[in-house]
């Protein structure tokens, strides 16, 4: 079969390819994979067939129906895989940003009723049709943004109908266009304004009444272990009953401060746990010790909060810790979709390198959706899913801080300009 498409003069190919293949990267694997320079990358329909130096470029299987794009010496890596998103909800929450530069924090707008319950309100008032036709909006810009693969969790309904809404409206706009969109279940977000003072009994509502629906719908189930949310205990009980129902599971933790949720999650065979910005040394090794859990690191969310605590990445490394980085776009602490700024962020307040930042938003990304094996790297027999930047060398991606350095964006095989 001759190709469908082709890069050809690609300056630097980011394979990601090059570490072990069975679990995610982690330590010195996360900056030694392979970058092919003067290279190209061939498929055939949705799969990457071939690649490797321009001089091994099989031009016979190069026809008239091929299409052909020049990467002009430019670098092109793996899209871009965002494992923490809020992507929908109805609302901002821009009227509240005038109370964080006064002072306030987000735990003492969220104890007086602002905050996730804000959007909790607008989004529970928001006709379907609203909330699709602003996660389609958010996906246009994700896209834009070199973003091929997005996790959308739910959370901003607290209630049995809008959470099953928000998942619905996940999956049909992830239908709708071309970006991959993988919902997870994040009803126990914060306990609602029905359910105050109980948050055990909230959880054993969501355990009897709402996971039993979601089967097939949502493969991971989320919660956020927090002061002012939920206790570690009970935590521990909610994703225990959800892994017996027979989904993956994920955390909020150690965002604010130091519970113990992060290495309770992986001890439960997490496949990630998120934010830990006050992740302790000892509990990391616990972390470490899973083998696959992944800590989705999210500097975006402190920078936006003016705080000075950042999760511990270079610690985290080195301890081996498998590490990703997302936006965690959403209305109120990360009005964000900028991936790139995301990665600058993480090598100027975490300790990243520009190697270990780009396997962080793309293969180990991947690891925390359980995709890895489908996306995440350039290799023959995995889903062509590649960027074609407008920098000729990788280590300008985090140096042009804020900058979107997206020329082109195939999904699947198909460009998209």
């Amino acid at each position: 079969m001759p190709y469908s498409l082709l890069i050809r003069n690609c300056g630097q190919l980011l394979t990601l390819s090059g570490g072990p293949t069975d679990r995610p990267l982690a330590g010195p694997h996360l900056s030694d994979w392979l970058i092919l320079e003067n290279a190209f990358v061939a498929c055939e329909g949705p799969i990457i067939v071939a690649l490797g130096p321009m001089a091994e470029l099989d031009e016979a299987q190069v026809t008239a129906e091929t299409q052909v794009l020049d990467a002009g010496g430019q670098v092109v890596l793996p899209g871009l895989v965002e494992c923490h998103t809020h992507l929908v909800f109805a609302g901002n929450r821009a009227h509240e940003f005038q109370r964080k530069l006064q002072g306030e924090s987000y735990l003492d707008i969220l104890a007086s009723g602002g905050g996730i319950l804000s959007t909790v309100r607008a989004t529970r008032a928001a006709p379907e049709e609203e909330l699709l036709a602003n996660a389609l909006r958010h996906l246009r810009d994700f896209r834009r943004y070199g973003i091929t693969t997005l996790e959308a969790k739910s959370g901003y309904g607290l209630d049995k109908e809008t959470e099953l809404r928000l998942v619905r409206v996940a999956r049909e706009a992830g239908r709708r266009q071309p970006v991959r969109v993988v919902p997870t279940f994040l009803g126990a977000h914060v306990v609602p304004p029905e359910y105050k003072g109980r948050p055990a009994d909230y959880l054993a509502f969501l355990a009897a009444e709402v996971l039993p629906a979601l089967a097939g719908a949502a493969e991971f189930v989320d919660i956020f272990c927090e002061e002012g949310a939920f206790s570690v205990a009970d935590s521990r009980r909610y994703l225990q009953q959800a892994r017996e129902l027979g989904f993956k599971l994920k955390i909020h933790a150690e965002q604010l401060h130091d519970l113990g949720g992060c290495a309770m999650a992986a001890e439960l065979g997490a496949v990630s746990v998120d934010h830990c910005d006050y992740l302790s040394a000892p509990d990391a090794a616990r972390v470490a010790a899973s083998g696959q859990t992944v800590a989705v690191l999210l500097p975006l969310v402190p920078l936006f909060l003016r705080q000075d605590k950042y999760a511990p990445g270079r610690q985290l490394i080195a301890q081996g810790v498998p590490v990703a980085l997302s936006t965690d776009f959403n209305p109120g602490s990360c009005p964000s979709k900028n991936l790139w700024l995301a990665l600058s962020m993480a090598c100027l307040k975490m300790g990243f390198t520009p190697k270990e930042a780009i396997a962080a938003v793309t293969l180990n990304a991947a690891w925390a959706l359980r995709l890895a094996p489908e996306i995440g790297s350039i290799e023959v027999g995995k889903r062509a899913d590649m960027l074609v930047l407008n920098v000729p060398d990788y280590q300008e991606i985090p140096y042009w801080l804020g900058e979107n350095p997206v020329r082109e964006v195939i999904i699947g095989g198909q460009v998209h300009a």
